[in-house]
């Protein structure tokens, strides 16, 4: 039987990001030089099949460091850490080795500079994600005060508006993020605001990738997962960009083929957590199932690599 015509545009950039393969590959090199098995406080990254991957090579993930053992090494993942939780950690003299993403750990450096500085933070965030908990953490209570919409900007309380910075997530939407700038300018016109804009240069990379590439689709696959920022993030910006069919899949499995009855277009792309090895598993399921054309839309190209830490690229 024939198979129905489809074209499917492919994102560029997608997929790992420098701060993603970093921590990887940290849990790795950290497992080769000390051993099975290696904590990693929270997924060090979000996405199942990194996760199992690295549990089966002999990582142990836990949720707190109360969870490890005192002579065992733990890492804490890419989203960043509270103070608290090195801190514990040396006081009960563990060997830890901290992967998280250097964007994020610029922007806990510029928070506490600018509390250094005397102003308050506000950060731009999703309440709950480790990476808010890790940049809130930086300060003592009550310094940090989150914000998640323009709504939220009206209602929160300062000690001092002449005396106020902010801070974002680095996976936040670019277009939603800067509509909470802008009305956090409006309220408090003394807010100092970051050197550079602290949404991470991969998550803007694919959103321009997807907002390129959705008024062309009938239909958009995120490949991600349901607990990563930027992936729901990619999703979010190819509805409003003119995608009306924009979902997530983990994997080719998850795919809702009777919702894509009758496309003659769809768009495919993946979190900034995701494997290329999961993109190519649903290309070839769209191979099995269409005569397929592969279109690639590419809005920028990325180089950046960011080195493991000292501890781990010296002899055992």
């Amino acid at each position: 039987m024939t198979k129905p015509a489809l074209t499917l545009y492919l994102a560029a950039p997608r997929g790992f990001c420098a701060g993603v393969d970093r921590a990887i590959k940290i849990v790795e090199l950290a497992i080769d030089k000390w051993g099975a098995p290696v904590y990693v406080r929270h997924e060090i990254v979000h996405n199942k099949f990194v996760v199992d991957a690295l549990r089966d090579k002999g990582a142990v993930f836990v949720e707190e460091l109360s969870e490890c053992p005192d002579d065992r090494p733990v890492i804490f993942s890419a989203h960043g850490v509270p103070k608290s939780v090195p801190h514990a950690a040396e006081v009960r003299n563990m060997v830890y080795v901290d992967a998280t993403c250097p964007l994020v750990s610029k922007v806990h450096i510029e928070a506490q500079r600018h509390s250094d500085n005397g102003l308050q933070m506000i950060m731009i965030g999703h309440a709950g994600h480790p990476e808010t908990i890790g940049t809130m953490g930086q300060l003592p209570d009550g310094e940090v005060l989150l914000v998640e919409t323009v709504d939220d900007v009206a209602k929160v309380q300062v000690r001092d508006a002449q005396k106020l910075a902010f801070v974002t997530q680095t996976t936040l939407s670019v277009d939603d993020t800067a509509d909470i700038v802008a009305a956090l300018h409006v309220r408090f016109p003394a807010i100092v605001g970051p050197h550079k804009e602290d949404i991470c240069y991969a998550t803007t990379n694919r959103q321009e990738a997807v907002k390129a590439m959705a008024p062309h689709c009938d239909a958009m696959l995120v490949v991600g997962a349901p607990n990563s920022s930027n992936s729901q993030r990619l999703v979010e910006v190819g509805r409003k960009a003119g995608c009306g069919y924009a979902q997530l899949v983990m994997r080719a499995t998850n795919i809702d083929w009777r919702a894509l009855d009758g496309i003659r277009s769809v768009g495919v792309t993946a979190g900034a957590s995701a494997p290329e090895l999961l993109v190519n598993e649903v290309i070839d399921a769209f191979e099995q199932r269409y005569d397929l054309r592969v279109e690639r839309v590419e809005t920028a190209s990325e180089n950046v690599e960011f080195k493991v830490p000292r501890v781990l690229r010296e002899p055992a």
